[in-house]
């Protein structure tokens, strides 16, 4: 892990990515350094609004991480994540591959709903809302739709989807205080962030979340020679695994999978062990099932795992 004094990096992007991979870093930083900048929203417009690059998911970054390497564990803490604007947009009729195929024929129009965004009160609503829908308001839940690190053998992967590189899970649960551990396949890690969401419902069924630009606070830090398969993460609650993949049950399964062996490497639980306690006691959290990789989460709740090393203390 990073040791030392720790810098605060405060930068201003000028021009962003809509696939992850080896481009050019915009700003090598330290194990345990935290930067603070900004994210356009999936269509490309910043905190005014105005379009200043192409849709699609815009990444600001990458952002090099000295010393990673290949075979090491990005560590990244996500601190704050804040609209920093009062307009965001969504889609409005939820994806065909969501419902049975009988019912697509019934569904209304789509179309592009706007939302006012009120980053102090915390609250979002309908600016011409559906009949039904007046006067609703619901509270917001930042979160960052798509990052990750630069993928393997040197590809370059659309912000569209996703891979154990990270890219576009849109899981409710990467919010503030939430701790991401990511593969690290190429020097320097290459850490890209965007894609930010005032709110969303789990699944991002409608193909977005509310979108909006972002203020953002992360940390980048280092596990050296640690290698997982699937991005990892936790929060105050749980642990999770995240696999992404099409159909959903490859992804179910690559997300399984490394909680199992997460649970066997770092809590020792051998033979039946992880899985008498994954069958009783996992909770799986669905993310993104609109784009071409699906994402599932698994998660085990960490009171579990302190219970389970009291056990073993014994």
């Amino acid at each position: 892990m990073g040791d030392g004094a720790m810098a605060v990096h405060r930068f201003t992007p000028t021009h962003y990515h809509t696939a992850l991979g080896a481009h050019a870093p915009v700003l090598n930083v330290a194990p345990g350094d935290t930067v603070e900048t900004t994210t356009v929203d999936a269509g490309g417009a910043d905190a005014s609004g105005l379009r200043v690059t192409e849709r699609g998911n815009p990444q600001t970054g990458p952002f090099y991480v000295e010393g990673a390497a290949p075979g090491d564990t990005l560590v990244v803490r996500l601190e704050r994540i804040v609209p920093n604007r009062s307009g965001g947009y969504s889609a409005s009729v939820v994806a065909p591959n969501v419902v049975d195929p009988e019912y697509v024929a019934q569904m209304p129009p789509g179309r592009v709903r706007a939302w006012a965004v009120d980053a102090s009160a915390g609250t979002a609503a309908l600016v011409d809302p559906p009949a039904g829908l007046e006067g609703l308001s619901l509270p917001l839940a930042p979160m960052i739709g798509c990052f990750g690190v630069a993928p393997d053998r040197g590809q370059a992967i659309s912000t569209a989807t996703s891979g154990p590189h990270g890219g576009n899970m849109d899981y409710r649960g990467f919010r503030a205080g939430t701790t991401v551990y990511l593969p690290v396949f190429a020097p320097g890690a290459l850490f890209h962030i965007g894609d930010g969401h005032a709110l969303q419902g789990d699944g991002e069924i409608v193909g977005t979340g509310i979108e909006i630009s972002m203020d953002v606070t992360f940390s980048l830090d280092l596990v050296k020679g640690k290698r997982i398969g699937w991005p990892r993460g936790e929060d105050a609650h749980h642990v999770f695994t995240v696999g992404n993949a099409r159909p959903l049950d490859q992804a179910v399964q690559h997300a399984t999978t490394e909680m199992l062996r997460m649970l066997q490497a770092e809590h020792g639980l051998q033979g039946e062990a992880a899985h008498v306690l994954l069958g009783q006691c996992v909770q799986y959290d669905l993310g993104n099932v609109f784009d071409p990789a699906y994402t599932m989460v698994c998660k085990i709740a960490k009171h579990l795992l302190r219970q389970v090393a009291r056990g073993a203390q014994r």
